[in-house]
């Protein structure tokens, strides 16, 4: 396989360049990835669609991943339950060395093939579930050992790569290859390749739980209470949604019911005892 990722930067001289002439740089290879991912949609579109079966008949979804990727997996991950009102564990993450050392950076776990299955085993993962692999290379030995325990166990994987025709995207259901040349730094994935991943990370978790049903209209009708941003904001968009006039009252039934798809559900049946023209 040709590894990209670990190819010569198109820049050299780096340290000689100044602020300005780095950061155009920079931005200049930035633009790739949005291209990048564009040729790689139907790939994602796939799996996307086989998550969002598993997921409506009650299974799971797993990222495994290792470095930079399986870090931007575990970020996703816990903002989704506050997000879209989800209960915890229906998305999770099998971080390469756990999620307890998330802020350690052990890359040398990448290496360990017997933690990925421990872990695995730990969650029980199983068939109804489904496991998408994060490896810029194509080759971490933890997220390969992982995969190969689901097609051995018959669990339906996909992965999202960034080298072309890779040992993990052969061994994926569902494989997403985004190649996107090499990084500024020679060999720094924590850039374009992160950059890639974070926004397949927003595709996959915004689209499948909108699918769910986690969002009316383009709103957040689900996020929970969890300050009072997010309380100002739920109040204003049930005023918007309901036609009640007063915030007082507005953010009264907010609170009592938790969310604005709550509050909008008992205003169905109980429009008598609220007062819209306030």
């Amino acid at each position: 396989m040709r590894k990209v990722t670990e190819e010569p930067s198109l820049y050299n001289r780096l340290e000689k360049m100044t602020v300005e002439e780095l950061t155009e740089n920079i931005n200049k290879e930035d633009k790739k990835v949005a291209f990048a991912i564009e040729k790689s949609l139907p790939q994602l579109v796939n799996m996307m669609k086989a998550i969002e079966e598993k997921l409506k008949k009650g299974g799971r979804l797993f990222y495994l991943g290792a470095g930079t990727g399986g870090r931007l997996s575990v970020l996703d991950k816990v903002e989704l339950p506050n997000t879209y009102g989800i209960e915890k564990g229906i998305i999770n993450c099998i971080l390469a060395g756990g999620e307890e050392h998330l802020v350690e950076a052990l890359e040398e776990k990448e290496d360990d093939e017997a933690d990925a299955t421990r872990q695995m085993e730990r969650y029980q993962v199983n068939p109804d579930d489904f496991v998408v692999g994060i490896s810029a290379s194509g080759t971490t030995p933890f997220v390969l050992a992982g995969l190969k325990k689901c097609r051995m166990e018959g669990i339906a994987c996909g992965c999202v790569v960034n080298n072309p025709d890779s040992p993990i995207a052969a061994t994926s259901d569902y494989p997403v290859e985004i190649v996107i040349g090499p990084e500024f730094v020679t060999g720094s994935t924590r850039m374009k390749c992160g950059t890639a991943q974070k926004m397949v990370f927003d595709m996959i978790s915004t689209t499948v739980l909108i699918r769910l049903g986690r969002v009316e209209g383009n709103q957040m009708v689900n996020v929970r209470l969890i300050n009072n941003k997010v309380i100002d904001r739920s109040t204003k968009m049930l005023m918007e949604l309901s036609g009640i006039k007063d915030y007082t009252q507005a953010k009264n039934l907010i609170i009592t019911h938790q969310n604005v798809k709550n509050a909008m559900d008992y205003l169905k049946t109980n429009t008598a005892n609220i007062n819209f023209n306030m």
